[in-house]
């Protein structure tokens, strides 16, 4: 008989002698019912300072993670994951060969590129645009006392966002969005079953970051598309391919992370209403808040790295070659870093690893801050007593998470 998918994915990440050695807890998260959340990864935290999965092996404690994240003999290894399914076309082909997944030379070529959409001082210049596009979003549900916070918030604010700070034209919103939602379905663990409409919505995006490019080289601008296409002037800098893959990054990245995280964020406060109410007294709490949501409940709950060659790890053998999970999600609730983890605004913590970190540290963190921070200011401001209102639709709790439908209801303030 032959291999089933599970031992296909275990054998393409993880060498034999890893996979055998039956001392390491096993987690099973290829399959769509299993949380990160879960008693299984605490109990296998307690034990082991990791795990094999499908995928490979799984990094479960805060320091050990922090060390992997930086370890100078593992490279990004996310660009691996439609191989771990089994999947290829036009989807497989952006993601293995994007800003992300690239290292040494063309990582610092591509990322020097992008930088300049996401410095610091660009973002606090949009501070005012963000309360305004926050404040509009509310005030047309505001008065109805109940919302479905991901289609009426979240992801009209994420795609708006993303509009202000790439010059695109604000019309495109729910088109933009629904292409980020497509398309994000293929970072959880049901990826290979939703195949058809990830690669339809990876289309959509090409062809339309195509437009955007043809419409920038008739009008130059100074904006960030708008720079991209006079680098790509020459092509030994940057390939026309390479300009539609970072223009496909920057839509789909700033989308797709910031909806689910502001969801998940409104899920966790409504669990903690002493700290919402805590925040809408506090509104200067909002940056810690960001940073807390971030540690107990990240919309990206691993990261990925690949052993660039053998080496030992707290007296485990890593063969070259190897994936290797970084379990944000159980890193940040480590009783170890974290003998307090319950959710407090408040509370001096360690940094969380929701943005990554070493050199492949989130290009987008600045705006992801900062567009979170403002968000949560004003919600916690103008909606008292959030509650949920109904049944809510997941997706998978592990990979990228996050609310499908959010129904919540509210008081005015």
């Amino acid at each position: 008989m032959g291999k089933s998918i599970k031992q296909r994915q275990e054998a393409l990440t993880m060498p034999s002698d890893v996979q055998s050695n039956t001392s390491l807890p096993f987690l099973d998260v290829s399959d769509p019912a299993f949380s990160i959340r879960s008693q299984a990864v605490a109990k296998a935290r307690d034990g082991s300072w990791c795990a094999r999965t499908p995928y490979g092996l799984a990094v479960l404690r805060y320091d050990d993670v922090q060390k992997m994240l930086r370890h100078p003999k593992m490279r990004q290894g996310s660009y691996r994951w439609p191989s771990h399914n089994d999947v290829t076309g036009n989807f497989a082909r952006w993601w293995e060969n994007m800003l992300l997944s690239q290292e040494g030379n063309d990582h610092a070529r591509l990322r020097r590129m992008a930088n300049p959409a996401f410095s610091p001082k660009l973002i606090t210049s949009l501070k005012p645009r963000f309360e305004e596009l926050a404040n509009r979003l509310i005030d047309d549900f505001a008065p109805r006392g109940e919302c479905d916070f991901i289609a009426e918030f979240t992801e009209p604010y994420a795609t708006g966002v993303i509009c202000d700070l790439l010059g695109l034209p604000i019309e495109k919103w729910r088109d933009l969005a629904d292409i980020a939602g497509d398309m994000g379905l293929a970072l959880g663990v049901t990826f290979k079953q939703d195949l058809p409409r990830i690669e339809a919505a990876t289309q959509r995006i090409f062809a339309y970051a195509e437009e955007l490019v043809e419409h920038r080289r008739k009008e130059p601008s100074d904006d960030f598309i708008g720079t991209l296409v006079k680098a790509n002037q020459d092509r030994s800098q940057l390939s026309d391919q390479e300009l539609l893959d970072m223009i496909v990054l920057a839509i789909f990245g700033g989308i797709d992370t910031t909806r689910n995280q502001l969801g998940l964020a409104m899920v966790t406060f409504i669990e903690h209403p002493d700290q919402w109410a805590l925040l809408g007294d506090n509104p200067d709490l909002a940056r810690a808040a960001v940073e807390e949501v971030m540690r107990v409940r990240p919309t990206i709950t691993w990261v990925t790295r690949e052993a660039t060659e053998a080496f030992t790890y707290n007296d485990l053998q890593i063969p070259q070659g190897t994936t290797v999970h970084l379990f944000s999600q159980s890193a940040g609730s480590d009783p170890a870093e974290f003998p307090n983890a319950e959710f407090d605004i408040t509370a001096k913590r360690s940094p969380h690893f929701g943005f990554g970190g070493g050199t492949h540290h989130c290009l987008g963190h600045f705006i992801a801050r900062g567009d979170m921070t403002e968000a949560l200011k004003l919600l916690a401001r103008r909606l008292k007593n959030p509650r949920f209102n109904g049944n809510a639709k997941w997706l998978p709790d592990s990979g990228n998470t996050g609310a499908v439908t959010l129904p919540i209801a509210f008081d005015q303030a």
